[in-house]
């Protein structure tokens, strides 16, 4: 379902570039937002906390490198990779970009399939089930290419929105999710839902989870939301 689509913010004064970029992400399967300025950046990766940020350095106003300190010094966004493009390609311009956190650096001009190519590579890091990998957590594997989850040798039988629940706690164990940002991820933006809804299906989950015998693996974080482990 789309909105498991990973999502990228393209951060790029130039229409044509934007354009370009948009198109090539799209086609391979992203969910593209896109940003003029720094400081529009800064407000839609506030509202969308997009999987992977492509970030042009020379930007009117803030420059893309101060835009890029600011989202690595914050605790609940540094986690988003950063990818700086930038038309200097000095090696101190390189070093420079990267001391201030960002994850990876390409040069202009720039060929679009390497670009697609590390903006993958990050997304794997990030959000590893949206690239078709397995994920292990405790006894617990899930294998998002198949659509199939173990726990241990016993195959379980999950919804497909339990089944994105899951996916989305076992990308980030240990991380406390709200509600309200469990809803975004895993029953999309545009769609109304209750968020008692949210509980219904972590119960469902739990059973689910718990019906070889296993012990609760999720936690009922009060007042905050849930968290895997």
């Amino acid at each position: 379902m789309s909105e498991m689509q990973p999502s990228v913010l393209v951060v790029e004064d130039e229409p044509a570039q934007r354009e370009i970029l948009t198109y090539n992400l799209e086609a391979e399967g992203f969910r593209v937002i896109g940003a003029e300025t720094g400081n529009e950046a800064l407000m839609l990766i506030e509202e969308e906390r997009p999987d992977v940020i492509l970030l042009d350095w020379m930007l009117p106003g803030t420059s893309g490198i101060e835009i890029c300190r600011q989202i690595k010094m914050r605790p609940d966004l540094r986690m988003i990779p950063v990818i700086i493009i930038s038309a200097r390609s000095e090696e101190i311009d390189k070093v420079r970009g990267l001391e201030t956190g960002a994850d990876d650096y390409v040069s202009k001009p720039y060929s679009i399939l390497e670009l697609v190519a590390r903006t993958k590579a990050q997304l794997r890091r990030s959000r590893p089930a949206t690239v078709g990998e397995r994920l292990t957590y405790a006894d617990i594997l899930l294998d998002s290419e198949t659509h199939k989850v173990f726990r241990g040798e016993h195959e379980l039988k999950l919804g497909p929105t339990e089944f994105r629940l899951l996916t989305t706690f076992m990308e980030k164990p240990g991380r406390v999710w709200s509600r309200e940002q469990l809803l975004d991820r895993v029953w999309g933006r545009d769609i109304y839902v209750d968020t008692r809804t949210v509980d219904v299906h972590i119960g469902r989950l739990r059973k689910a989870l718990s019906r070889s015998g296993g012990k609760d693996l999720i936690r009922t974080v009060r007042g905050a939301g849930y968290a895997l482990g």
